[in-house]
């Protein structure tokens, strides 16, 4: 397996994607956010990637910073939670901050080191992507960071995966694309891209055509594999 660039999904990927909310639960003192937050923060995730999937089938596209925010007032109107201002404010001023998993800043630096062009290609725009990778730290070990706002159409959709090819000069075989998402597995699969999930909670596959050629609990498995 010639592999000459590695492509990484950012949100559960790269970032935890819970970690807005627990954080926010650290200094909010309000009882139903507290109780609740990993709830809140699974539906606010749930609603972000729906949007995606119905705007993509309607042949829609609004920006993913205002899908996350239309999705985090579905969830906090879920909690009754939808006219605290500031706890709103307070969670989408950590989404822009995303914590990056442990391992992340190692996994890159191993991959770059090997010789592998790494990238980014996500559906976050390109604000929200810059934001999670400058205060993660990571931007020294990225070649390139592809956000869906250039061609204005979400994952799974082919024309996503095909950014890689047109901005590396590479073919579909040298690619390695890397999700913790099983329907982006799916979508790379399909493309043609050689696949790692990432299955941190241990969940059973989806059950799709296409399955990964790997499967690694966290990202150091990325690099045994290279």
């Amino acid at each position: 397996m010639k592999i000459k660039v590695c492509a990484f999904d950012a949100y559960g990927t790269l970032f935890d994607i819970n970690s807005a909310a627990r954080e926010c639960s650290k200094s909010i003192k309000l009882k139903n956010f507290n109780d609740n937050w990993i709830h809140i923060s699974r539906h606010w995730r749930e609603k972000q990637i729906s949007y995606t999937w119905l705007l993509r089938i309607m042949n829609l596209y609004k920006d993913f910073w205002e899908i996350t925010q239309d999705s985090l007032d579905y969830a906090l109107e879920l909690y009754k939670l939808d006219h605290d201002k500031e706890l709103k404010e307070k969670l989408l001023s950590l989404y822009l901050e995303l914590d990056a998993y442990p391992e992340v800043a190692s996994m890159l630096k191993s991959i770059k080191a090997l010789g592998v062009k790494t990238a980014v290609l996500s559906n976050g725009s390109p604000k929200m992507l810059n934001s999670a990778i400058n205060s993660s730290l990571i931007a020294p070990y990225l070649d390139e960071v592809l956000s869906v706002e250039s061609i204005k159409v979400f994952k799974p959709d082919p024309r996503v995966y095909e950014l890689v090819l047109s901005c590396f000069g590479c073919t579909r075989d040298e690619v390695l694309f890397v999700s913790s998402n099983g329907w982006d597995i799916c979508g790379a699969s399909n493309f043609g891209f050689k696949t790692v999930w990432i299955n941190r909670d241990s969940l059973p596959y989806d059950k799709l055509p296409f399955s990964p050629d790997f499967t690694g609990f966290d990202l150091t498995e990325v690099s045994a594999i290279l």
